[in-house]
Order: C-alpha cells, then sequence, then structure tokens
C-alpha cells in the first residue's frame, strides 16, 4: 500500500506540473499572439525604434512639453533604448550639431545611437555616477526619465516591492543630479507603496500628475508619475 500511495504521490505530482507547463505554455502563447499583434509594436518596427515604449513617451512629451531645444536627458535602464532613441530624435540637429545631451545608463549591454552617451553599469555605484558627472561636464540636468521595470516572478508582492524599489532609486537619483525646476519622469505600478512615493514626490516637486498613455496596456496597473519643478535644497 505504502508503495502504492508514493506512486499515485508521484503521479499526481506529474499531472500538476504538466498542467503547470501547458498553462504556461498557453499563456506564451497568448502573450505572443497579443504582443505580435499590436498595433505599436507593428507602430515600432514599421518607424525603426527598439520598442514599443517609446510610443508611451512620444504621448507623454507631446501632452506635457517635456522637452525642449538644449535640453540635458538622462535616462535610466535604457536598453533596449527605445527611449533614447525617441529623445534624441525630437531634440533633433542645430546647425549640424546634437542640440542638448542625452544620456543612457544600463547594467544590460545597449547597441549605439548616434548622439547618445552610453554609459554601462550600475547607476547606484558612485564610480557609474562619477563616468556621468565626467561626461556632464558640469551641465545641470533638465530631466530623468525611469522606465524600469523589474523581472516578474508572478508573485505579486514580491513584484510590487521590487518597482517601488526601482522608483525609489531613480527618485534619489534625481534628487542628486536635476538642476532647480527639472523634471522626473518615473513609471510606477499601483500597489502597496504606490500612495507613500507620491507623498515623497510632492514633498521635493513643484507638481505631481499621473498619466497612462495610449500605449500602456489597459489591463496593466502601470501608470508614469511626471513630477516637475524640483525644489533643490540649498
Amino acid at each position: 500500500m505504502g508503495m502504492t500511495l508514493v506512486s499515485r504521490g508521484k503521479a499526481a505530482s506529474v499531472a500538476v506540473a504538466g498542467n503547470e507547463s501547458v498553462a504556461r505554455s498557453k499563456s506564451s502563447a497568448r502573450w505572443l499572439k497579443e504582443h505580435f499583434g499590436d498595433e505599436f509594436v507593428k507602430r515600432a518596427q514599421a518607424e525603426g525604434f527598439r520598442s514599443r515604449a517609446a510610443f508611451k513617451l512620444d504621448e507623454l512629451l507631446d501632452r506635457d512639453r517635456l522637452l525642449k531645444p538644449g535640453m540635458v536627458v538622462v535616462d535610466l535602464g535604457a536598453a533596449p533604448g527605445g527611449w533614447s532613441q525617441l529623445v534624441r530624435q525630437r531634440l533633433g540637429q542645430k546647425s549640424g550639431e546634437w542640440s542638448g545631451k542625452v544620456f543612457a545608463l544600463d547594467i544590460l549591454p545597449m547597441q549605439g545611437i548616434g548622439g547618445v552617451e552610453f554609459i554601462q553599469g550600475d547607476f547606484r555605484e558612485q564610480a557609474v555616477f562619477d563616468a556621468l558627472m565626467d561626461k556632464l561636464e558640469g551641465a545641470p540636468v533638465d530631466l530623468v526619465l525611469s522606465d524600469m521595470a523589474p523581472n516578474i516572478s508572478g508573485i505579486e508582492v514580491a513584484d510590487q516591492a521590487r518597482a517601488m524599489h526601482l522608483a525609489e532609486l531613480a527618485a534619489d537619483f534625481a534628487a542628486k543630479c536635476l538642476k532647480p525646476g527639472g523634471s522626473l519622469l518615473v513609471k510606477l505600478f499601483q500597489g502597496r507603496g504606490f500612495d507613500e512615493y507620491l507623498r515623497d514626490l510632492r514633498a521635493g516637486f513643484a507638481r505631481v500628475t499621473l498619466r497612462k498613455p495610449k500605449a500602456s496596456r489597459a489591463r496593466s496597473r502601470e501608470v508614469y508619475a511626471l513630477a516637475t519643478g524640483w525644489k533643490k535644497a540649498a
């Protein structure tokens, strides 16, 4: 009987594992179908952007008039580079020279983009921050961008905590390098820690608004906080 019970337990375990594998396969298939049928994925491919996320930023740049000629922009967690690519395109050139400066930072490698300075490394590390300061050559930073998100584990509490931690790191970075009156655009996920994070932003910036661009999938808890008018401490 003991052997039979063990055997049946193993069989049940295999069945459960098999069901989970099938469920994951079906979920992956649905995601792939949705992804490649997505209008923004198609537009990104057609217009030469590295990711559909470029259209989230595109809408926000238009709506809130975030970019002006000559601005200095830092893109955190930039790879594969869709946001940096769009910002560089939008800032354009003047008299044959790039207008403004765009800096992209990521721990992952990123294919080069003309007119974008890329620094590979963890922006939390002093050496990486110092490398950025060297490249800035004293130029004040007008806008910090963060579209960072954690790798999803499927454990909602853990995923939310990691997402909020990334947002906190972006805010800390902005506090170090933004000029007075500068702006931060950061991706957030609604959930635990969200309200507290917004309160902290409002303490440091003159105005904080939430945005949900059309390219953000409707079912996603993703929103963007736009904080403008950095009140840099004296």
